[in-house]
């Protein structure tokens, strides 16, 4: 098994010094409480920062770093600088607020993001210094997007991975941030990009599309040559440690306290981070207009508030813990009497024992997030009751809920529906809240810590291995050359070419795409050549073909095989060809056209055309399905061809296509060398009739029968520039 680097911002640990010596204590979190669990099973490194500022080390760093080597952690040493304006600064004051959908507490600084880059390249450093070719590379959270994309430059065939344990914001929101290409394209240099949830997928794929222009298929983009796989992967818990927790004699110690202190009352737990976006103040409004609502349960309800400290140097958590005090205590003081204080307020980290203790007390766990990624709370809180009792009230707005249906579902910003939602917890018999919480414990304990730790691994040696096959098929230097040996040696050639999106990029509109000075040049260069016959070999209408290419001593076919031309001769059709079905399916097309801003009809002499280039990709997603499903219907009995290109639907003669026009220059002499080049569906038609000596290239990394794959239509330029190279000057 291959050794795993995990690289997140912290290590699971913070080291510090009292006295004089050296002390190593777990650190808070999310991240290193899941992976901490199943850390020790497998052969790993931890690589991040320990929590002691570079300047501080002084004469001991190498007692440090030996000590810290002992658990195999591996210290990214940091200045005191840098962990302001990094954690403090572009982390917890640019991206955190950003992604939790707060653009107005976010701050876009330079400063901040010139000391997010340097600590991505020390990192990366780091990483690089110590990695194995065969080690696989974990990349964790929001503090190190970066990092993927410097580590694949140093370290190109390297098995990379990412994991976001935030939410992804709509691409609406993201585009707000100055430095969003920067920060997709650092992303896209892992092989697997992991997400809590589909939702946040979505958003992030659309973030590519709309900002680096990179289109997707089934969660895979190509970017550089490499197939980047992104999937949903929704963190789990150590399920087992929770479960069986209550019969620890130390959490059964803990809990008779608890009970003690509390008597018979009912139970409202709330633990949290200390963060803005836990809705934590929100809660305790709600719990006020719960006692004030329904004045029958005051004295017998009592409140558990847990407050981590977190980032006490962002100001913006200074005033909540201030607004937190100022809740509490007026909640404690309007409804408090001399045996019972509403709210039980505790602001710092309990140990496992402890938090066990109170999951198994509580009546109700309220989890009513503004916003999260996942929340592990709510499901260690279920995982907890072993008994089956306990009612989970979770925010729609943490990831968590996803799976978690059986809870109460809540819209966090709604306080009256959390009010009535305490007042159904309070009323749920318990053997229905049993059969609720066992219906999310099975799916807990299938999905556990180590279940999606396994997942990710597992779809990131698919992403490798598909990277691979892929890689087989990739038109790769030594291909290039064997190509143009081919060429050179032969004496009769054969290049059927075809035109949007092989030789030139595609364009809003179809007429914007003319050939420039450059590709012009190849094509007359290649079509003057003794044995040489090009083919120009598209949909486009014959007239427009007739004045890009006419002056050029090749053969040309329009509308995939309606029309040809031989070099220097007159257009002729295949067969004669009816065009009365047009009258009857245009209408469908300009309907379309109305429903969908930005799409467009294009007519040709035996073809219809719909093409969404420019319209919103999402409501052209859903209008390309329905035309597509409704022109299917129409056209069962009209002899037509239904076909998808690249944002474009096409009609046109089912017994017209590529493949059938290119076998009338292929049946003319046995050719010593054969080129076709294509770049969607349609061109798979002339990829099937090719003999099996034919060098075929596709461009882009979709399956196809052409024998290889290129990334761009700038890979088949440089390729025809080669073979002019040999009979020309360039």
């Amino acid at each position: 098994m291959s050794r795993l680097l995990i690289v997140s911002n912290r290590l699971p640990v913070t080291m510090s010094r009292r006295e004089g010596n050296l002390t190593i204590e777990p650190s808070a979190g999310g991240l290193a409480t899941g992976l901490g669990s199943i850390y020790r099973t497998r052969d790993c490194l931890w690589i991040g920062w320990p929590g002691v500022a570079r300047e501080r080390l002084g004469r001991r760093r190498e007692e440090m770093e030996a000590k810290l080597a002992e658990d195999r952690f591996h210290a990214v040493w940091l200045s005191q600088l840098d962990v302001e304006n990094h954690y403090y600064g572009f982390c917890n004051k640019t991206i955190w607020p950003l992604f939790h959908y707060l653009p107005l507490y976010t701050i876009y600084s330079k400063n901040y993001w010139e000391a997010y880059k340097r600590v991505n390249r020390e990192f990366c450093d780091e990483v690089v210094g110590i990695a194995k070719d065969d080690d696989i590379i974990w990349v964790h959270d929001y503090h190190l997007m970066l990092l993927p994309k410097m580590i694949r430059l140093k370290m190109p065939e390297s098995s990379i991975g990412f994991f976001l344990h935030i939410p992804f914001v709509s691409s609406e929101v993201f585009r707000l941030l100055p430095w969003r290409r920067e920060i997709l394209e650092g992303l896209l240099g892992a092989d697997l990009l992991g997400f809590h949830t589909y939702d946040y997928v979505h958003h992030f794929v659309e973030s590519v599309r709309r900002v680096t222009g990179y289109e997707h298929s089934f969660g895979d983009i190509s970017v550089g040559g490499r197939t980047v796989k992104v999937d949903a992967f929704p963190m789990g818990i150590d399920y087992e440690r929770f479960a069986g927790a209550e019969r620890d004699p130390k959490v059964q110690k803990e809990i008779r306290q608890i009970r003690e202190k509390v008597g018979d009352r009912r139970v409202v737990l709330s633990i949290d981070r200390l963060d803005y976006t836990k809705g934590i103040p929100e809660r305790l409004e709600v719990f006020d207009m719960f006692l004030d609502k329904y004045p029958q349960y005051r004295s017998k309800v009592t409140m558990i508030l847990v407050a981590v400290p977190s980032r006490t140097g962002v100001e913006h958590y200074r005033m909540l813990k201030r607004r937190l005090d100022e809740l509490v205590g007026r909640i404690n003081g309007k409804y408090g009497t001399f045996d019972w204080m509403p709210v039980w307020y505790l602001y710092r980290s309990l140990p496992f024992h402890m938090m066990v203790a109170l999951y198994n007390v509580a009546d109700i766990c309220l989890v009513t997030p503004l916003r999260d990624g996942m929340n592990l709370i709510a499901k260690e809180f279920i995982a907890s009751k072993e008994g089956g009792k306990g009612v989970l009230i979770l925010s729609e707005m943490a990831g968590a809920a996803k799976e978690l249906g059986e809870a109460l579902i809540v819209n966090p910003n709604n306080k009256d529906e959390i009010v009535e939602a305490m007042r159904t917890a309070f009323t749920i018999p318990p053997e229905e809240q049993a059969i609720r919480n066992k219906a999310m414990q099975g799916r807990l304990a299938r999905y556990s810590i180590a279940g999606w730790m396994d997942d990710f691994m597992d779809c990131l040696a698919k992403a490798k291995l598909k990277q691979h096959d892929t890689a087989v098929t990739r038109l790769t230097d030594e291909k290039r050359e064997a190509i143009r040996a081919a060429y050179e040696e032969g004496r009769d050639r054969l290049i059927l070419l075809d035109y949007d999106g092989t030789l030139v990029p595609f364009k809003d509109r179809p007429e914007q795409a003319s050939p420039d000075a450059e590709i012009l040049a190849i094509l007359e260069c290649l079509a003057n050549a003794d044995g040489n016959e090009v083919v120009i070999v598209s949909g486009r209408d014959k007239d427009t073909l007739q004045s890009w290419f006419g002056h050029l001593d090749i053969g040309l076919v329009a509308e995939h095989g309606v029309w040809t031309r031989d070099r220097g001769g007159d257009w002729i059709m295949i067969e004669a060809l009816k065009d009365e079905w047009k009258a009857e399916l245009k209408p469908l097309l300009e309907l379309y056209v109305d429903r969908t801003p930005g799409s467009f009809v294009e007519e040709k002499s035996y073809s219809l055309s719909w093409h969404y280039r420019k319209a919103d990709a999402r409501l052209a997603s859903v209008r390309a399905k329905e035309l597509k499903e409704d022109l299917i219907n129409l056209t069962e009995n009209l002899g037509v061809r239904v076909l998808e290109g690249s944002k474009v639907i096409e009609i046109k003669d089912a017994g017209v296509n590529k493949g059938r026009a290119v076998s009338r220059w292929l049946a003319r002499k046995t050719w010593d060398f054969i080129l076709a080049v294509g770049d969607d569906w349609t061109d798979e038609d002339m990829f099937d009739v090719l003999p099996d000596s034919a060098y075929s290239i596709m461009v882009g990394l979709s399956a196809s029968k052409a024998r290889f794959n290129v990334d761009s239509q700038q890979d088949i330029r440089e390729l025809l520039k080669e073979l002019r190279a040999s009979i020309c000057e360039a």
